[in-house]
């Protein structure tokens, strides 16, 4: 399988540590965002969207993270990234919702880059306009990690799961756009335990060959 990605893009580094876990070896193609290469006529006929990542399993080109990581759950179950019950999958499902719905996608770069270009804004304005949506999402991701009494190491139980998957690319994030992540300690916690991972660790931004 070929991987259309770029090694600071959020999905692409949440799909990356999902096939991770999953065992499973891709070809790496970077796809360099930093040019807009994704806008160019050859992306544009891998995924019309022009966004990354794209997966090319040989038999389709899949698009969009949250259904490739759906699609590695039903096509390679073991080891599992959701709980067996449906309680457990709906709880997992709504961690990775608040990062993958309500943070990610009014930070990406094109949100970003329509701020500098239409609205002007400068990189302090960049940087509080991102700490004030990943600030909310994990002011609630870490209230719903302290109500878990039955919470172990990882988000949910302990082994990394689809919520770690779509938390730890957006720990990254907000490190980068200068948050301070002390505010959240569950979270941090949570981080620390997955970077122990090896699988977490090659699917790290600066660990991929497009980051040089």
């Amino acid at each position: 399988m070929k991987l259309y990605n770029f090694f600071r893009s959020g999905t692409s580094h949440r799909l990356r540590i999902a096939l991770n876990l999953k065992g499973i070896a891709t070809e790496y193609v970077a796809v360099d965002l930093r040019v807009d290469e994704q806008l160019n006529a050859p992306f544009k006929a891998v995924n019309p969207q022009g966004m990354v990542p794209a997966l090319d399993t040989g038999d389709q080109v899949m698009i969009q993270s949250p259904a490739i990581i759906e699609w590695l759950e039903e096509k390679y179950p073991t080891p599992a990234l959701l709980p067996a019950d449906a309680d457990g999958r709906a709880r997992v499902r709504a961690l990775s919702a608040i990062v993958g719905c309500d943070i990610h996608p009014i930070n990406n770069r094109r949100i970003l880059q329509t701020l500098r270009k239409q609205f002007g804004a400068n990189e302090d304005a960049i940087n509080a306009w991102c700490a004030t949506w990943i600030s909310a999402g994990f002011d609630a991701y870490e209230a719903l990690l302290a109500s878990d009494k039955q919470r172990g190491r990882f988000s949910y139980g302990d082994a990394p799961s689809m919520a770690d998957v779509y938390l730890i690319p957006q720990v990254e994030s907000a490190l980068r756009f200068k948050v301070d992540m002390a505010r959240w300690p569950l979270i941090s916690a949570v981080d620390k335990a997955c970077g122990e991972l090896e699988a977490f660790q090659k699917a790290a931004p600066l660990a991929q060959p497009d980051a040089g």
